[in-house]
Formats: structure tokens, C-alpha cells, sequence
């Protein structure tokens, strides 16, 4: 009886469907309650129906949803952007022996090293070196130094690891731009330095625009707040300090005008428990500059018959003690 009603109910719809011209279709919700009455529609494609006129919401593609429940790992986006501003030695661009890497802003340059070796990065004549960080100052030595005078001063750092298979990373500033070098070491060769042409300074010459000045400015050093209360014992040696002293900030180790002749002995801080590790410093001229303060620290040079040079910081008020006794 109730599919009887049903079947009834169904052909009044379509009577009165039938009954207005042919042009017009039955409204969409006319169509979804005959399909409910007559059953004849399976429960899993039966929608329901589109709250106005039109078709229902197409969902996006499948690539798409795909696409943004997984996108690249952020680790991988930073290694994909080294690899794209990574610039190796070239056979082509050597200067005697001597990479010359094309400067560009964001570029990253590769560096090998070997332990006993020191590879020297050559910075832009009248370029002023302004600070040298290193990811790994434990393993590698970094140094600086310069050549030349006026206009034709030139910066460089030097760099010397203590072992294979070792990476760092170097960001070295000056007050014209910055250098991202990736240095590695290896046992079989050293590259004997690194150096860039400047493709834009050459444009601007061609272009008539003046060049940078290269008037060198020294480093500020708080004069005023001058310590010299450093004690200089052990071996006497080439190399040996002629004095230390400090500004509250830095220390600056000071050796004689002939120290550059000779072989440069590495700088280890003593902690207070004791452990004696290396620490990152900067050659200039003739000093050693270490950008921290110690109470002691010690110069060492050679193997078997280690000679060895300690630098260690006064306790106020302990100099006038033993010399009133």
C-alpha cells in the first residue's frame, strides 16, 4: 500500500512537471525529493541539495591537495639554496696559484684546507677588515693580517685547520660587504688562497662613478681603560711577548717587530678547572689580538721539545703586594 501512495506521489510530480512547458526543467529540489521517495538512488551518491542555484563545489584536484599536505622540508630548502650559491675552484679562473671567485652578493665560497698548511684569503686592496667569525674556533685557526700601505693596504685572513675531515664556516665583514666562505680540510692539499674580481666595481669604473675611498680607519681601542697587569713567564724563546695588556674587552698579546719572521705559535685560554683549549684570534702586524678576556693562557710550539710561554692575568692589588715584600 505505502508503494502504492509512493508511486503516486511521484507520477502528480511529474504530471504537473509535464503540465508546464517543455523549455522549463523541474526545479532542483523537486528532483532530489523524487529521488528520496522513490528509493531509486543509492545512500552514498544522494547529496544533499546545493543550498542555491548552480552546481555543487568542485573540490580542488587531487595534485593539489597532495602538493600542500606535503611541501619540501625546510632543511631541504636550505640545503637546495647552498648548493644553487655554492661556487668550487675553477681551472680556468687561477691566478698562479690563486682562486679568483667572482664576487656576488649571497654567493658562497668553497675553501680547502690541510693541517700544517695555511691557506690565506685575500680581501680587495683598501678594503677594511671589520670583524672574521668562524663556526668551529676549537679545530681551526683563524688569523689575520695585512699587506701593502696606503691605497694599496690589503686585508687577509689565514686559516689553518688542525685535522682532516673538518668543516667550517667563515662570515667575514668589512665596510664594504660581506664574504661566506665553506672551508674543508683534507689530507692530501691545501689551496694557497682565495681571492675576487668585483664585476660591479668594474662597471661603475666603466660607468664614470667614483671609487670607494680607501682611506683605512684602525680599530677604537678604549684608551683610557688601558690594563697592563699581565704577568709573562716560562721559556725564553724568539716568540716570546714582549708585554700584554687589555681594554675590558679585548686582549692584545704584543710580540717584537721580528715576529713575523719566524714560526707563530698557537694561543691556548686555560679554564679554571684546568682545560687548556685553543681559541680564535686575529694576527696584526705583530700582535695577537683575542677578541675575550683571560686570567691565563699559554703560546706553544713544537712536538717533542714543546717550548711553552704563559700569559697570566694580575689580581688587582697583587703586583703592589710582592713588591712591598
Amino acid at each position: 500500500m505505502t508503494r502504492l501512495l509512493l508511486l503516486s506521489a511521484a507520477s502528480m510530480l511529474c504530471l504537473s512537471a509535464c503540465a508546464q512547458p517543455a523549455a522549463a526543467a523541474p526545479p532542483v529540489k523537486a528532483r532530489y525529493l523524487a529521488a528520496q521517495l522513490l528509493n531509486d538512488a543509492p545512500s552514498s551518491e544522494v547529496r544533499s541539495p546545493p543550498s542555491g542555484p548552480g552546481l555543487a563545489r568542485k573540490s580542488s584536484p587531487s595534485w593539489r591537495r597532495s602538493a600542500r599536505a606535503h611541501p619540501p622540508a625546510p632543511l631541504t630548502r636550505v640545503e637546495a639554496a647552498k648548493r644553487t650559491a655554492l661556487r668550487e675552484p675553477d681551472s680556468e679562473t687561477y691566478a698562479g696559484a690563486v682562486q679568483v671567485y667572482p664576487w656576488s652578493e649571497g654567493g658562497l665560497y668553497r675553501l680547502y684546507a690541510a693541517p700544517g698548511q695555511v691557506s690565506d684569503i685575500a680581501l680587495q686592496p683598501g678594503e677594511t677588515l671589520v670583524s672574521v667569525a668562524a663556526g668551529d674556533t676549537v679545530r681551526w685557526i683563524i688569523g689575520d693580517t695585512s699587506s701593502g700601505s696606503g691605497a694599496t693596504r690589503r686585508s687577509h685572513v689565514l686559516v689553518k685547520p688542525s685535522g682532516t675531515g673538518l668543516s667550517t664556516n667563515l662570515v667575514i665583514a668589512t665596510d664594504r660587504r660581506v664574504y661566506h666562505v665553506d672551508a674543508r680540510s683534507n689530507a692530501r692539499t691545501a689551496m694557497t688562497g682565495i681571492t675576487w674580481t668585483y664585476p660591479e666595481d668594474a662597471l661603475l669604473a666603466l660607468r664614470g662613478v667614483p671609487a670607494i675611498a680607501s682611506d683605512t680607519v684602525s680599530a677604537a681601542v678604549a684608551v683610557d681603560r688601558l690594563n697592563f697587569d699581565y704577568r709573562i713567564e716560562g721559556d725564553n724563546v724568539p716568540w716570546r711577548p714582549v708585554r700584554a695588556f687589555d681594554d675590558g674587552r679585548q686582549v692584545f698579546i704584543e710580540f717584537s717587530p721580528t715576529f713575523a719572521e719566524g714560526e707563530a705559535p698557537p694561543l691556548f685560554v686555560t679554564a679554571e678547572n684546568g682545560a687548556v683549549a685553543l681559541v680564535n684570534y686575529r694576527v696584526r702586524g705583530h700582535y695577537y689580538v683575542v677578541d675575550r678576556l683571560f686570567s691565563a693562557a699559554e703560546l706553544r710550539l713544537g712536538e717533542k721539545d714543546q717550548k711553552v710561554v704563559r700569559i697570566l692575568r694580575e689580581v688587582p692589588g697583587s703586583r703592589a703586594g710582592r713588591r712591598s715584600r
